[in-house]
Parts: C-alpha cells; structure tokens; sequence
C-alpha cells in the first residue's frame, strides 16, 4: 500500500512538473536565415523569446537574422557591437506565457551616443576615437592572430564571458574587451575567446 501510494505521488509530481513547463515556438535560422517554426517545452526558470540580430554598414541594412527559443531572463536584453562604419543590433523581446513568442522581435535602432569613447580603426590607421551608443559600455578589439582586425564600442552581453549560446557573436575571430574610455589599446585588453558568426540559438 505505501509503494501505491509512492507511485501515486510520483505521478501526481510528474504530472504537475509537466503542467508547468513553458511551451514556447522554436525556430533556429540556417546560414541563409530562415527557419521552421516548431513547439518547445522550455526548462524551468526561462522564457519564451523572439531574437533579432540586424546588421548595419554605410547606412545600409546588410543583414537581418529572426529566430525564436526559450532563453533566461539575463538574455532578454538589447545588446549591439560598433566599429563605426558597421553595426550590429540584438534585440530580444521575452514573455512568459505559453506561445506568447509568436511575433518577431522588434527591430533595433541606432541609440543616441552615451558619452563613452573607445578606438576604432579607418583603414590601417586604429587611433580613430568611436562615440559609443546606448548601453555600448565596453570597448573591444576583434584579433585574428597577432593582427588586430577592428576596434569598437560594445555592450556587456557581447563580452561576457558566460555569454549564452544563443548569442554566438559577430565575426570567428578572438575578441578582446575592457572598461574606461580608449581602453582598447593592444597592451591592456582582457581577452575573451568567443565565436563570433551571427549564429542564433547555436
């Protein structure tokens, strides 16, 4: 009788674990940026989120990028990376009710400058000062080898170091951040390996 019982509650417990899980859609883009929309039972402590990553150079809109998944509550964030005369927006838009993602996340704009400076590079010359936008508070250094590639304005989550996988980055090269305007120097970064290819929900 207490074994029943036992099996009873589990039961019971399973059931209302089932019951809770968020069902949010899924939809993870290929490399030419479409998707198939499917259901996800999400684990416990996360959303439901559409994503958007849009990428900006000489004023023209060079890539727009929509996916749709669970994601934690930090991932729901506006985060961009700027180098100038490219720039790439992340906007998410989260919620937490069953197949509340059904919409795309908004698409970004360009904040106004935030008063933090950082290098950024004009051909081979990479003394150039960047005005950094919105929440863009770290400065970076995109490297490939012992050449540095780019320098820029970027938020936290493109720098993070536990940044989610859902956020992969921006170019497959090593990506130096730091703090404190016209940080990033070659002498004073901190470096993070990151992989950076405009992959959604890797």
């Amino acid at each position: 009788s207490n074994l029943i019982t036992l099996k009873l509650h589990l039961l019971v417990f399973i059931f209302v674990l089932s019951a809770c899980a968020l069902k949010c859609y899924e939809c993870i883009p290929d490399l030419s940026g479409s998707c198939a929309q499917t259901t996800k039972a999400c684990p416990s402590n996360t959303q439901c989120a559409s994503v958007r990553i849009a990428s900006y150079a000489g004023g023209s809109k060079l890539v727009d990028i929509k996916g749709k998944s669970c994601a934690a509550a930090e991932e729901c964030v506006q985060a961009s990376i700027n180098f100038g005369g490219a720039q790439t927006l992340i906007t998410s838009k989260c919620c937490t009710s069953d197949l509340c993602n059904s919409q795309d996340a908004p698409e970004g704009s360009i904040s106004s400058p935030n008063g933090k400076k950082c290098f950024q590079c004009v051909g081979n010359d990479c003394t150039q000062t960047l005005n950094c936008n919105g929440n863009e508070d770290h400065c970076i250094s995109s490297a490939k080898g012992q050449k540095v590639t780019v320098k820029g304005c970027a938020s936290k989550l493109i720098c993070s170091s536990t940044q989610s996988p859902q956020i992969t980055g921006i170019t497959a090269a090593e990506i130096s951040c730091c703090q404190g305007d016209l940080c990033n120097t070659v002498g004073r970064l901190l470096f993070v390996t990151t992989l950076i290819s405009l992959v959604l929900f890797s």
